[in-house]
């Protein structure tokens, strides 16, 4: 184990982990407990089973042409028909959750989406043999409207759902941060020196990506209280005031706090954009809100402003899919920044998208992120692959018909009672309220030692690098892999744990090696006064 911690302080807390992982591996005899990183060890079944199903109805359109060559050919599935054949198809397999799935699905798009099954169907048979490009690029159609309601079910809560927007389809939420800072450079509505504001603490990419020399974007920190629920202060949101920060970039609910903004903060922010600031860009990232109470996103409560980036991965465990979509409504500051651009940037913008369209200076913003994504000479060869848009599709059809919040009250109480275990071995009390989530908890070390050992052995955790070498002593001893809170963000010297990805039993070991590694740091702490 090093001596001098302070060389991996720059260093981001994912590539720190790989090193707490070395360690932690070094004792064959020893099991690993890896709470680091934020995949859940739990998934949707239904929605995955209802995919195979559908392949084998897909393969057994495909296989209606071409029979003769007898040569495993598939032709292209024929629309005309293609729900009469589904029910034929379904009458055979009406055992199975698949086919069950599949049948209550078509029905509900019908019944409250306006979508005929035949269209449905057709698009999603196509989707599964990915035969055909994805078309139009931004996103299937039938597969927007279904994910369009998802997303207003989501992130509108108790919100009147207000003015249509666009969706498009994303390789999960990085993509999503890659797309969007990609194409607010190009487009001139972001240049070096300007200034981007991070709610912090934040999940670190948001911190490393405005430095890079591809951008050299100045980074004001808007922090949370958490004294005050990990909520913004007025001082803080009063910093967005200035005209000189171009985006406000948050995670809701936060990582690693994982605490929703408050319908007060929510209040705050939307006034301040109403009155001060009707030209900022807001960009939230809203992947945890599924597992909140009564969760509302910024895209609901200031929906001219806002960029919502949703990821299907958490929820549903789908982070192999890389599943995630940009939202953004059709009255929005974005389009609203490119019509005031000064004419030399347009007629250079326009002979960027001039391939695309005979009114380039009228391409939307979401569309440009879709031609940027591809260089802009291979748009039409953009768009996420048909499968993952199915299983797309699938996911937030089975989250739109989770009538009686059967999965939604599982996962949730599948990580609070996690949250709530670790509490109790670690031998702290579970701080239970209406905004905290529990997908991650922070474990704020001076905080903690404070409380545990008094206020002198608080003030000494905070000296030198301890919070890291809390880190490497706790792999080193224990096994167990945790990230610093400093990578997100934190002030004081914390420790982020994943209550996503470990079973109930692991997450008590984890508490009580936590809680043994602090109390040899206080043993320590006492023999050098």
């Amino acid at each position: 184990m090093p001596d001098d911690f302070s060389a991996f302080a720059g260093l981001s807390p994912f590539e720190l982990k790989d090193k707490l992982i070395d360690i932690a591996k070094s004792d064959s005899d020893r099991m690993m407990l890896n709470a680091g990183r934020g995949n859940p060890n739990f998934l949707a079944t239904v929605p995955r089973r209802a995919f195979l199903r559908l392949g084998d109805f897909a393969l057994e359109e495909a296989e209606r042409s071409y029979a003769f060559l007898n040569s495993g050919f598939g032709g292209l599935p024929e629309a005309e028909g293609i729900d009469l054949r589904f029910e034929i198809f379904a009458h055979r397999h009406e055992d199975t959750v698949g086919t069950g799935f599949l049948r209550r699905s078509l029905a509900f798009a019908k019944d409250q989406l306006g979508i005929a099954p035949k269209a449905l169907l057709h698009e999603m048979v196509t989707a599964f043999l990915g035969c055909v490009y994805p078309v139009p690029p931004r996103m299937l159609r039938q597969t927007e409207t279904v994910v369009k309601a998802y997303l207003a079910q989501e992130m509108y809560g108790r919100h009147a759902r207000g003015g249509r927007f666009s969706l498009f389809a994303t390789e999960g939420g990085t993509a999503a941060m890659t797309y969007i800072f990609q194409t607010l450079k190009a487009n001139g509505l972001i240049a070096p020196g300007d200034k981007v504001a991070l709610g912090t603490p934040i999940f670190s990419p948001y911190l490393e990506i405005p430095p890079l020399p591809d951008y050299q974007l100045e980074v004001v920190d808007i922090r949370m209280d958490e004294e005050a629920d990990w909520q913004f202060p007025e001082t803080e949101l009063a910093k967005l005031e200035d005209p000189a920060i171009k985006i406000f970039c948050i995670v809701n609910p936060s990582n690693p706090p994982s605490v929703k903004l408050s319908d007060e903060t929510l209040q705050r922010i939307a006034a301040l954009v109403e009155s001060k600031r009707p030209d900022l860009f807001i960009f939230t990232d809203d992947v945890y809100g599924t597992f909140a109470d009564d969760f509302v996103s910024l895209f609901a409560s200031c929906p001219r402003n806002t960029l919502c980036v949703y990821s299907f991965s958490k929820y549903f465990g789908a982070t192999g899919w890389r599943l995630g979509v940009i939202g953004l409504h059709e009255d929005n500051a974005f389009d609203e920044a490119l019509r005031t651009l000064p004419d030399q940037t347009k007629d250079k913008l326009a002979q960027r998208y001039s391939s695309l369209t005979n009114a380039p200076q009228d391409l939307r913003f979401i569309d440009r992120l879709v031609a940027d994504s591809r260089a802009v000479a291979l748009n039409h060869t953009a768009g996420l692959s048909t499968p993952q848009q199915l299983q797309m599709l699938l996911l937030a059809l089975h989250g739109l018909m989770d009538f009686d919040s059967q999965y939604k009250n599982a996962a949730k109480h599948l990580i609070r009672h996690r949250y709530e275990t670790l509490c109790l071995y670690v031998g702290i009390p579970p701080v239970i309220g209406p905004n905290e989530v529990d997908y991650y908890y922070l474990i704020d070390l001076q905080k903690l030692g404070g409380q545990l050992h008094g206020g002198a052995f608080a003030s000494w955790l905070d000296e030198g690098n301890r919070g890291t070498e809390f880190l490497f002593r706790l792999a080193k001893e224990t096994g167990v892999v945790l990230l610093p809170g400093k990578g997100f963000e934190v002030v004081d010297a914390s420790v982020r744990v994943s209550l996503a990805n470990l079973t109930q039993a692991e997450y008590q070991a984890i508490g009580e090696c936590t809680r043994r590694v602090l109390d040899e740091l206080f043993a320590a702490f006492k023999s050098s006064t």
